[in-house]
C-alpha cells in the first residue's frame, strides 16, 4: 500500500511557528496537474524539489513567507509518507540575468516533525539561500552600473557654470569646443559667465553633442544660501521730558 499523505497544511503552520523570525503559511490545493506550476515555477532549485515538481502530480503545496519577503516552498515528498520537501523561492523583481552565474540553493528533505525540520532549514537551507541571494543582488548591482548612462552635471556657480569632468576624452573635447575651460584645481570644466545668451547656446550645443555619445546632461541650480541672521535693531532709549519752567 502507498504511504499515507501527511497533513501538509498542519505541518506548514507548525513549521512557520518553529522557524526563527515571523513567518506566515499559505496552503493551496490543486484540482488539475497544470495548476501546480503557478507557484512552483518560482522555486529556486535544480535538484530534489525541481524533480518532484516535474515528475509528480502534486495536489497541494504551501508557501511560507517571512516578513522580509523570503519565501519557502513546501510539499509532501512523493512516495515518502513521513517526509516533506522544502525549497527556497527566488526573489521577485530581479532581472533574470543576475541569476545566471549563481548556484541554486537546492531544497532539502525534512522529517514530519516541525521542530526538527525548522532546525534543518535554519542550519542548512537558509544559509545557502542567503549566500545565493547576496550574489544575485551583487550581480544585479553590477549590471545596473554597467547599463547606467554616463551623466554630466552642470551647476550654476555665481555667473559661471561648473561642469563635471566626463570620463571619455571625446566628451571632454566637446566641452572644450563649446567654450568650457578645464580647472585642474577643482577638477571641473568652467563655462565663464561673460555672456549669458552665449552660455545658454553653448550648453544646448554641448548637450546635443553629448547626447549623441549616449551621455546625459543634468543642469542644477546652486544650493540655496541660508538667510543672513540679523539682530533686531534696539529701540531708541526714551528721553526725559523737559522740566516745566517756573517763573
Amino acid at each position: 500500500m502507498p504511504d499515507p499523505t501527511p497533513d501538509l497544511a498542519s505541518f506548514a503552520i507548525a513549521l512557520a511557528d518553529e522557524l526563527p523570525g515571523n513567518w506566515t503559511s499559505e496552503h493551496q490545493t490543486h484540482t488539475q496537474y497544470p495548476d501546480q506550476f503557478a507557484r512552483a515555477e518560482h522555486v529556486w532549485d535544480m535538484n530534489l524539489v525541481a524533480h518532484a515538481i516535474a515528475e509528480h502530480v502534486l495536489d497541494q503545496d504551501a508557501v511560507l513567507t517571512r516578513d522580509d519577503g523570503t519565501r519557502l516552498y513546501v510539499i509532501a515528498r512523493p512516495r515518502h509518507g513521513e517526509e516533506f520537501f522544502v525549497g527556497a523561492m527566488a526573489p521577485a523583481g530581479i532581472r533574470p540575468e543576475a541569476f545566471r552565474t549563481v548556484r541554486e540553493p537546492d531544497g532539502i528533505a525534512v522529517p514530519d516533525d516541525p521542530a526538527r525540520a525548522a532546525e534543518d532549514i535554519t542550519t542548512d537551507l537558509l544559509p545557502r539561500y542567503d549566500k545565493a541571494l547576496a550574489q544575485v543582488h551583487d550581480n544585479a548591482a553590477r549590471m545596473s552600473a554597467a547599463s547606467a548612462p554616463e551623466l554630466v552635471v552642470i551647476t550654476m556657480t555665481g555667473r559661471d557654470f561648473h561642469v563635471t569632468k566626463p570620463e571619455r576624452p571625446e566628451a571632454a573635447q566637446i566641452l572644450t569646443d563649446n567654450g568650457c575651460i578645464y580647472d585642474q584645481d577643482q577638477d571641473v570644466f568652467v563655462l565663464p559667465g561673460d555672456d549669458t545668451a552665449g552660455q545658454a547656446q553653448a550648453i544646448q550645443r554641448a548637450a546635443a553633442q553629448l547626447d549623441r555619445l549616449g551621455i546625459g546632461v543634468s543642469v542644477r541650480l546652486p544650493p540655496a544660501k541660508p538667510a543672513l541672521e540679523t539682530a533686531p535693531v534696539p529701540a531708541p532709549a526714551p528721553t526725559a521730558a523737559p522740566a516745566a519752567r517756573t517763573r
